[in-house]
């Protein structure tokens, strides 16, 4: 929705709710409950009724006495607070009260200004002359600015100060005996949700309407180009633009750590995922030792040096028990297994440092598709995309020396 539409409402749904109890969004549930007829009230017939659930701690609406309705959508039951004609009068003398702050900002703006301008500058426009003309002590208002009375119609709003009470209702004289039952009290967050209310009970709880969002745009920080645009319709949740490196770069994670010990080998073992779906080919490189990135690097790695190939990415290939595998050819010490697009692959760490954390660096490159070009003409062969590749500089942290 529009700004000013989402600041009308306050930045809230009008008819999404959030639960009080847990702050999940609450859902419409439908049950059937006996109804008189209109024409016989001795007999009832079964008639179809909403109320909100929220699925995650089963609270619902009925648990505070708030009816059911006959439709699906609005109408439910707000609670109504008894200082609302006070506090929206607050709103608007703090309102006015900045104004008036706002423009005399901008009138002594104005005047400092007006009191360094160049004379010459007021000869050539005629500002002197005009000035000539103005009677001797009236206020120059096409200079000074606007004032309040010109800018706001309606009067100057006052409000009456707060009265402190001397004297305070009584606490029950059961209050610091009787046992507290914990699931009927709110939590100090379940009360600052609400700070209009501030429930103590659970009994008190209504739900609140949901907050408003918004659909952000990333750009890059060297290029500005779009990296990250979503579609404008609300109810989308599809992406104009996604070009997002965890969409394209393959993932790497650490699947198993033996007991890690100081100037002695260990085989890790590196799962690599690939989130394309097309085959990406995939080489592990060490790090030069004038790179600045393996300044925290503390153990050795000796990677494979073949290259890997990772299968492309297809949602459905799990579910198909039909289709045939591909063949790889890979080499027993450095392939651990195969699953779809993630290849398990080994490296060989040795720990230099004899206390710490257990840290290795090296450099992943791998071949990335380009995105095709415009649609050419049907006589003009289509040129195949180019590859590029890239090369990413990992560091992993395999954690400390086993004792």
């Amino acid at each position: 929705m529009p700004s000013a539409e989402a600041k009308l409402k306050k930045n809230r749904c009008a008819n999404c709710f959030d639960c009080p109890s847990c702050m999940h969004t609450l859902s419409t549930r439908a049950t059937n409950i006996p109804a008189p007829l209109p024409d016989d009230p001795a007999k009832t017939t079964m008639k179809k009724a909403y109320y909100l659930a929220c699925g995650f701690c089963r609270w619902t609406s009925r648990d505070v006495g708030m009816a059911d309705k006959s439709v699906a959508s609005g109408g439910w039951q707000e609670p109504e607070n008894l200082h609302t004609q006070r506090i929206n009068k607050l709103l608007e003398y703090y309102h006015q009260l900045a104004q008036r702050e706002k423009l005399e900002r901008d009138r002594k703006k104005l005047v400092r200004r007006r009191n360094y301008m160049p004379l010459a500058f007021s000869d050539k426009y005629g500002l002197g002359t005009r000035l000539q003309r103005q009677r001797a002590g009236a206020p120059i208002i096409s200079l000074a600015g606007p004032t309040l009375k010109e800018t706001d119609d309606h009067k100057e709003i006052k409000i009456e100060p707060a009265q402190a009470l001397e004297e305070v209702e009584p606490l029950p004289e059961d209050y610091y005996t009787r046992p507290i039952n914990l699931p009927e009290v709110t939590t100090l967050h379940q009360r600052l949700l609400q700070p209009d209310f501030q429930p103590i009970n659970a009994s008190q709880l209504y739900p609140k309407h949901k907050h408003l969002l918004i659909k952000r745009s990333l750009r890059c920080r060297k290029c500005e180009h779009n990296l990250s645009k979503p579609e404008f319709n609300p109810t989308s949740i599809k992406f104009k633009i996604q070009l997002v490196a965890v969409n394209y770069v393959p993932e790497v994670r650490i699947l198993t750590i033996p007991n890690l010990r100081f100037m002695k080998e260990s085989q890790v073992l590196l799962t690599l995922t690939n989130p394309v779906e097309n085959l990406t080919h995939v080489t592990l490189l060490p790090c030069e030792e004038s790179d600045s990135d393996i300044a925290d690097s503390t153990a050795k790695v000796v990677l494979p040096s073949n290259e890997i190939v990772l299968a492309g990415k297809d949602a459905a290939a799990e579910y198909d028990e039909l289709s045939e595998p591909q063949e790889f050819h890979d080499h027993p010490d450095v392939v651990a297994f195969r699953k779809a697009n993630k290849v398990g692959v080994y490296v060989r760490v040795v720990p230099q440092n004899d206390s710490g954390p257990v840290t290795v660096s090296f450099r992943l490159r791998h071949n990335f598709p380009t995105p095709p070009g415009p649609l050419r003409p049907p006589d003009q062969p289509d040129s195949p995309p180019d590859t590029v590749w890239l090369t990413q500089t990992l560091q992993l942290t395999l954690g400390p020396l086993a004792p």
